[in-house]
Protein backbone atom coordinates (compact mmCIF):
# COMPACT_ATOMS: atom_id res chain seq x y z
CA UNK A 1 0.00 0.00 0.00
CA UNK A 2 1.49 3.14 -0.95
CA UNK A 3 1.29 6.12 1.43
CA UNK A 4 -1.09 8.48 0.16
CA UNK A 5 0.90 12.52 0.28
CA UNK A 6 -2.05 13.91 1.62
CA UNK A 7 -4.18 11.46 3.76
CA UNK A 8 -7.22 14.03 4.86
CA UNK A 9 -6.99 15.50 1.13
CA UNK A 10 -5.13 18.18 -0.78
CA UNK A 11 -5.71 21.33 0.82
CA UNK A 12 -8.20 23.70 -1.14
CA UNK A 13 -8.02 27.43 -1.35
CA UNK A 14 -11.71 28.29 -0.21
CA UNK A 15 -12.32 32.52 -1.25
CA UNK A 16 -13.84 34.96 0.62
CA UNK A 17 -15.23 32.26 3.40
CA UNK A 18 -18.21 33.33 5.85
CA UNK A 19 -18.13 33.76 9.37
CA UNK A 20 -19.18 30.33 9.68
CA UNK A 21 -16.75 28.59 7.61
CA UNK A 22 -14.09 30.78 9.81
CA UNK A 23 -15.65 29.26 13.13
CA UNK A 24 -15.43 26.19 11.87
CA UNK A 25 -11.70 26.44 11.18
CA UNK A 26 -11.14 27.60 14.40
CA UNK A 27 -12.76 25.10 16.41
CA UNK A 28 -10.78 22.98 14.26
CA UNK A 29 -7.55 24.87 15.83
CA UNK A 30 -9.10 24.24 18.94
CA UNK A 31 -9.65 20.36 18.51
CA UNK A 32 -5.86 19.71 16.99
CA UNK A 33 -4.39 19.44 20.54
CA UNK A 34 -6.34 16.90 21.25
CA UNK A 35 -6.57 15.13 18.14
CA UNK A 36 -2.75 14.67 17.90
CA UNK A 37 -2.54 13.55 21.29
CA UNK A 38 -5.01 10.92 20.62
CA UNK A 39 -3.17 10.10 17.10
CA UNK A 40 0.05 9.50 18.88
CA UNK A 41 -1.33 8.02 22.32
CA UNK A 42 0.73 4.72 23.24
CA UNK A 43 3.60 5.07 20.69
CA UNK A 44 6.38 3.76 21.80
CA UNK A 45 9.69 6.00 21.62
CA UNK A 46 10.91 3.53 19.33
CA UNK A 47 7.62 4.07 16.91
CA UNK A 48 8.42 7.92 17.24
CA UNK A 49 11.04 7.04 14.18
CA UNK A 50 8.72 5.31 12.02
CA UNK A 51 9.20 7.61 9.13
CA UNK A 52 5.65 8.60 6.74
CA UNK A 53 7.28 9.64 3.93
CA UNK A 54 10.35 11.90 4.40
CA UNK A 55 9.89 12.60 8.30
CA UNK A 56 9.18 10.16 11.13
CA UNK A 57 6.39 10.57 13.74
CA UNK A 58 8.41 12.40 16.28
CA UNK A 59 9.45 15.08 13.23
CA UNK A 60 5.89 15.64 12.29
CA UNK A 61 5.01 16.53 15.75
CA UNK A 62 8.02 18.84 16.02
CA UNK A 63 7.03 20.51 12.59
CA UNK A 64 3.38 20.82 13.60
CA UNK A 65 4.45 22.80 16.70
CA UNK A 66 7.41 24.78 14.87
CA UNK A 67 4.73 25.66 11.74
CA UNK A 68 2.03 27.11 13.91
CA UNK A 69 4.66 28.80 16.10
CA UNK A 70 5.24 30.49 12.52
CA UNK A 71 1.49 31.39 11.97
CA UNK A 72 0.91 32.49 15.05
CA UNK A 73 3.37 35.21 14.89
CA UNK A 74 2.55 35.97 11.30
CA UNK A 75 -1.41 36.51 12.73
CA UNK A 76 0.26 38.50 15.20
CA UNK A 77 2.48 40.87 13.29
CA UNK A 78 -0.67 41.62 10.40
CA UNK A 79 -3.35 42.19 13.19
CA UNK A 80 -0.16 45.00 14.43
CA UNK A 81 1.14 46.08 11.46
CA UNK A 82 0.71 47.47 7.58
CA UNK A 83 0.97 44.20 5.58
CA UNK A 84 4.92 43.31 7.30
CA UNK A 85 6.65 40.92 5.08
CA UNK A 86 6.75 37.51 7.21
CA UNK A 87 10.43 35.46 7.51
CA UNK A 88 10.30 32.28 5.94
CA UNK A 89 11.64 29.79 7.46
CA UNK A 90 13.21 26.02 5.27
CA UNK A 91 10.92 23.59 7.63
CA UNK A 92 13.33 20.56 6.24
CA UNK A 93 15.91 21.78 7.73
CA UNK A 94 14.29 22.73 10.89
CA UNK A 95 13.10 19.39 10.88
CA UNK A 96 16.74 17.98 10.41
CA UNK A 97 17.85 19.97 13.56
CA UNK A 98 18.40 17.42 16.57
CA UNK A 99 15.51 18.81 18.43
CA UNK A 100 13.12 17.03 15.83
CA UNK A 101 15.19 14.35 15.19
CA UNK A 102 15.65 12.99 18.39
CA UNK A 103 13.60 15.45 20.78
CA UNK A 104 10.84 13.40 23.32
CA UNK A 105 7.09 14.76 21.28
CA UNK A 106 6.22 16.08 25.27
CA UNK A 107 7.40 19.35 25.15
CA UNK A 108 6.08 20.12 21.53
CA UNK A 109 3.05 18.41 22.84
CA UNK A 110 2.75 20.63 25.03
CA UNK A 111 3.45 23.64 23.81
CA UNK A 112 0.82 23.08 20.67
CA UNK A 113 -1.62 22.55 23.82
CA UNK A 114 -0.26 26.13 25.05
CA UNK A 115 0.28 27.55 21.61
CA UNK A 116 -3.45 26.87 20.13
CA UNK A 117 -5.02 28.20 23.48
CA UNK A 118 -3.56 31.68 23.24
CA UNK A 119 -4.33 31.51 19.25
CA UNK A 120 -7.80 30.50 18.86
CA UNK A 121 -8.23 32.94 21.95
CA UNK A 122 -7.11 35.60 19.51
CA UNK A 123 -8.56 34.02 16.64
CA UNK A 124 -12.20 34.16 18.44
CA UNK A 125 -11.86 38.12 19.22
CA UNK A 126 -11.26 38.96 15.45
CA UNK A 127 -13.65 41.20 13.44
CA UNK A 128 -14.53 40.58 9.94
CA UNK A 129 -12.07 43.13 8.88
CA UNK A 130 -9.18 41.73 11.14
CA UNK A 131 -9.78 38.67 8.93
CA UNK A 132 -8.82 40.61 6.04
CA UNK A 133 -5.50 41.21 6.93
CA UNK A 134 -2.24 40.45 5.10
CA UNK A 135 1.29 40.10 5.61
CA UNK A 136 3.54 39.60 2.52
CA UNK A 137 5.41 36.43 1.91
CA UNK A 138 8.78 37.47 0.26
CA UNK A 139 9.12 33.79 -1.04
CA UNK A 140 6.08 33.11 -2.91
CA UNK A 141 5.36 37.04 -3.65
CA UNK A 142 1.75 36.61 -1.60
CA UNK A 143 -0.25 38.53 0.32
CA UNK A 144 -2.69 35.99 1.72
CA UNK A 145 -5.73 37.25 3.98
CA UNK A 146 -5.77 36.19 7.45
CA UNK A 147 -9.04 34.19 6.20
CA UNK A 148 -7.45 32.18 3.85
CA UNK A 149 -4.20 31.40 6.27
CA UNK A 150 -6.91 30.25 8.61
CA UNK A 151 -8.57 27.88 6.50
CA UNK A 152 -4.66 26.68 5.52
CA UNK A 153 -3.62 26.01 9.07
CA UNK A 154 -6.80 24.12 10.17
CA UNK A 155 -6.13 21.71 7.03
CA UNK A 156 -2.51 21.79 8.18
CA UNK A 157 -3.35 20.21 11.86
CA UNK A 158 -5.95 17.59 10.03
CA UNK A 159 -2.74 17.20 7.62
CA UNK A 160 -0.35 15.94 9.74
CA UNK A 161 -2.42 14.30 12.42
CA UNK A 162 -4.13 12.54 9.58
CA UNK A 163 -0.47 11.33 8.31
CA UNK A 164 0.20 9.58 11.92
CA UNK A 165 -2.99 8.26 11.85
CA UNK A 166 -2.56 6.49 8.78
CA UNK A 167 0.54 5.43 9.46
CA UNK A 168 -0.92 3.60 12.88
CA UNK A 169 -3.84 1.96 10.82
CA UNK A 170 -1.18 0.56 8.24
CA UNK A 171 1.86 -0.27 8.99
CA UNK A 172 1.54 -1.51 12.42
CA UNK A 173 2.12 1.58 15.05
CA UNK A 174 -1.32 0.26 16.84
CA UNK A 175 -5.10 0.73 16.53
CA UNK A 176 -6.35 4.62 16.96
CA UNK A 177 -9.95 6.18 16.71
CA UNK A 178 -9.08 9.54 15.43
CA UNK A 179 -12.02 11.14 13.65
CA UNK A 180 -9.54 13.60 12.05
CA UNK A 181 -7.42 11.34 10.82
Amino acid sequence: MNTPQFPVGEYVVESEPSPERRTEWIDVLEQAPGALREAVAGVSEDQFDTKYRNWTVRQIVHHIADSHMQSYARFKWALTEDRPTIKPYDESRWAALADSVVGEVGASLALIDGLHARWVLLLRSLSDGDFQRTFHHPETGLSPRLDEVLGYYAWHARHHTGQIVWLRRNRGLGAVDNPNG
